[in-house]
Formats: C-alpha cells, structure tokens, sequence
C-alpha cells in the first residue's frame, strides 16, 4: 500500500504534501528532522490522507493534490478540521 499525506507545521501552521510505502516511518522522519524540506519546520502533525494501491497511482494523485485544483479540493475536505484546530 501506498499513502499520500499532508502534514502541518506546529511552528507556523504551512502544510506538506507527500508519499509514502510507510506512513507512520515517514512521520517520524519528518519530526526528527530527517527530511531537508521540513527540518525547519518541525515538529509535523498529520492532518490527511489517503491510500493507493500502487506507486504510480500515488504519484498521480500526489500530483494533482499539489495543483491549485488539488489544494482547493483538501481546503474543502479540511475545512472542518482546520475551524477546530484555528
């Protein structure tokens, strides 16, 4: 199985799109400091995602979620989420 995830910066609040084969690993990576791109945001809550069946799926879904298409459509799916946590 495959995940797309998205994560937010405790620190200040910006989110991270990714994949993964290893979610919780991948996590755990990310809040120590492990990824260049989110060391100097850390610590990471995951806040989303989704299971693939297949790599290539996941890269294409990945892709889309980054598009401006993609992040409206989680803004909408999170809008819930993100009123309760402010």
């Amino acid at each position: 199985m495959f995940y797309i995830y998205i994560i937010q910066s405790k620190k200040n609040g910006k989110w991270y799109t990714g994949s993964t084969n290893n979610l919780r690993k991948r996590l755990k990576q990310h809040n120590e400091e492990k990824s260049t791109w989110t060391k100097s945001l850390t610590p990471w809550d995951l806040i989303y995602y989704e299971a693939c069946i297949d790599e290539e799926d996941t890269r294409s879904r990945e892709k889309y979620l980054k598009s401006g298409m993609g992040k409206r459509y989680l803004k909408n799916r999170l809008r819930r989420f993100l009123s309760l946590t402010g």
